[in-house]
């Protein structure tokens, strides 16, 4: 890669449209309910009291709902909630199965930042989360080595120019290499496969028109517009 970049052109980022980061993917393996303050204010929100990740584990996203960070959100139904979820992304690096969280790091190629885009109801959570557009991440991979310390990442997103997302993920309950673990446990990883690591407090919904914003701490952002699936 070093390489490359000293011998290919190099172009303004305001000239070139970012894809996704990793083309295609095997699986999505994300956290449900990572975060006690996300877990609080779902209980105020809906009345039910969810699980953490400590009882539910992982669920799979479809590969097909991943996108980039210059991709629209697409909404497939215009009378039901979707709500946006601010998360730290990561891609495998090598194929892993049983391997212990204090050696993952040495299996991660790198950090993005990552929507987990959520329509509200009471249909398993891999339906509700599997629709097109419904994983951007971007705006590129910073590789592993470029990350001291994945558990200690602000994350922030705004919503047009409301910030609803201010969080860190130093307050994960199962940090990135946890996550990791629990991922290989008895399953195969394959380089490609992406693992989402749940999102803080301050989720809320998006409408078409809406401009949703995500930042993390020594990885970047990107802005996605929100439009119906109808309309393109």
């Amino acid at each position: 890669m070093e390489e490359l970049a000293e011998t290919n052109p190099s172009y303004p980022l305001s000239e070139v449209k970012l894809k996704s980061p990793v083309p295609s993917t095997g699986k999505i393996w994300a956290a449900p309910v990572n975060y006690k303050n996300h877990q609080l204010e779902m209980n105020k929100m809906f009345k039910n009291a969810p699980r953490t990740i400590e009882e539910l584990a992982l669920f799979l996203k479809s590969p097909e709902s991943l996108s980039g960070p210059s991709d629209p959100i697409l909404l497939p139904f215009r009378d039901r909630r979707t709500d946006h979820e601010a998360e730290l992304g990561y891609v495998v690096g090598k194929k892993a199965k049983n391997v212990d969280s204090s050696d993952a790091k040495d299996y991660i190629f790198g950090y993005f930042a990552l929507l987990d885009i959520s329509i509200r109801g009471n249909e398993e959570r891999t339906w509700r989360k599997s629709f097109d557009t419904f994983t951007p991440i971007g705006p590129w991979i910073v590789t592993a080595d470029e990350i001291d310390n994945p558990n200690d990442l602000t994350i922030k997103l705004w919503v047009n120019d409301e910030i609803r997302q201010d969080g860190s993920t130093k307050h994960l309950i199962y940090d990135c290499f946890k996550c990791f673990e629990m991922a290989c446990n008895n399953m195969t990883l394959h380089p490609g496969d992406i693992i989402a690591t749940g999102t803080p407090e301050g989720v809320g919904p998006i409408h078409a028109g809406d401009q949703v914003r995500i930042e993390i701490e020594k990885i970047g952002g990107f802005t996605v517009d929100v439009k119906y699936a109808d309309e393109g």
